[in-house]
């Protein structure tokens, strides 16, 4: 596990509220990014605006007020818990005369830091590369021809940005074709479970919703567990022996969703996330004690929806009961939600203190047993057509 930079980058948070009804007014969640990637943030701003200012995102005014607090601050970088545009930044950082990112590089930037397997770091390379491409028009002095003669006017290098431009073009064609072969070695590995009548269970949900705390809980495994976000990035996959059910099944312990997560991150990681799509079962882990947990559950929803994923039969596990209040507690351990109209199973559980897990096997074993009911070779039309072909006392 690598190590938290010991001189943090003081950062300056900037939010814009547009209106949008899950605006962070706190830039709580910006802050524990920042905190993840290892910056340290020392203010916050946020301000409203009807759309964004083309040329600076927040306007002229509102950069001034930014350039002037991050000097009293003493930040050395500034952080948009928006997307800004490669204009956008290039002239904010011209104006600030500091560093200025995204909330997409720092989602990157995280990334790069947590990836370990041969997999994961392809992915964020991937989707490293794929921001690049778009952010050539960010500095341009060293791209800049020299001037020469009386009378001559220097301009822009276009050989050297057609250059960059081709070379960030070919690490991503290279990228995507290793990526493609780990994808292939993901669907043999699929299928070779599948030929086991392998039942596949897929924990899916907002990122530090404990996921990952309750995989070890379920399998005994020792995969890192942290209270930050992205603790997990790589897909990690154990067997969960169900006793009532005298079987097995596949649990995949899979990277968190977050609100604006990069599509380029959604398309680098989707072969990760294939293990969600091709999952029997996907159990939603949500932060029963996050305040904003309705508004995370529709991110996961909207995410499983782009990955092709919503079709999955879906439990919902509201996690981490044991930090609630006794007035939130719930009644029972099992009940109903409604997500989009359907009524969907809900378990409440503590994978930290263990309470529900009992009820969550209980239940994984009925369901596995049910399947192995729906596949089981007496019961399939195919076998016992064979079985009376075999058989000449069953002929008429």
């Amino acid at each position: 596990m690598s190590k938290e930079p010991v001189d943090s980058t003081p950062a300056l948070l900037v939010g814009v509220d547009f209106g949008l009804p899950h605006f962070d007014g706190e830039l709580d969640e910006l802050s524990q990014l920042a905190l993840t990637a290892g910056m340290q943030p020392v203010a916050k701003i946020t301000c409203k605006r009807k759309a964004p200012d083309a040329a600076l995102f927040v306007g002229s005014g509102k950069a001034d007020e930014i350039k002037f607090m991050a000097e009293q601050m003493g930040a050395r970088e500034i952080l948009f818990d928006q997307s800004l545009s490669p204009a956008q930044q290039r002239n904010l950082e011209r104006h600030m005369g500091l560093p200025v990112n995204d909330r997409t590089l720092l989602i990157l930037e995280i990334f790069a830091q947590r990836a370990r397997s041969h997999e994961g770091k392809l992915q964020v390379e991937l989707a490293r590369l794929q921001y690049l491409s778009t952010r050539l028009v960010r500095r341009w002095s060293h791209l800049e021809r020299q001037r020469g003669g009386i009378g001559t006017r220097g301009g822009p290098g276009e050989t050297q940005i057609e250059l960059d431009r081709r070379m960030i073009s070919d690490a991503i064609k290279r990228t995507k074709e290793r990526l493609t072969k780990v994808k292939k070695q993901r669907s043999t590995q699929r299928r070779q479970r599948d030929r086991r009548n392998a039942f596949n269970v897929s924990l899916v949900g907002y990122t530090n919703a404990g996921k990952s705390t309750l995989f070890n809980a379920l399998v005994k495994a020792r995969a890192y567990a942290a209270d930050q976000l992205f603790a997990t990035l790589d897909t990690t996959t154990r067997q969960l022996y169900l006793g009532e059910a005298a079987r097995s099944a596949s649990v995949s312990d899979t990277v968190g969703f977050i609100r604006d997560l990069p599509h380029g991150l959604i398309d680098a990681f989707q072969a990760t996330l294939q293990e969600a799509a091709d999952a029997d079962l996907l159990i939603h882990v949500v932060d029963a004690s996050n305040p904003n947990f309705p508004e995370q559950m529709t991110e996961v929803q909207r995410v499983l929806h782009e990955i092709g994923a919503d079709h999955v039969p879906q439990w919902l596990l509201f996690n981490k009961i044991d930090n609630l209040p006794p007035e939130r507690r719930p009644l029972a351990f099992q009940d109903e939600y409604d997500v989009d109209g359907q009524a969907l199973t809900r378990i409440f559980v503590s994978a930290q203190s263990g309470e529900g897990l009992p009820l969550l096997r209980q239940w994984l074993a009925q369901e596995v047993m049910k399947d192995s009911a729906e596949h089981t070779p007496a019961t399939d039309p195919r076998f016992a057509l064979d079985n009376f072909g075999e058989n000449s006392d069953d002929l008429p």
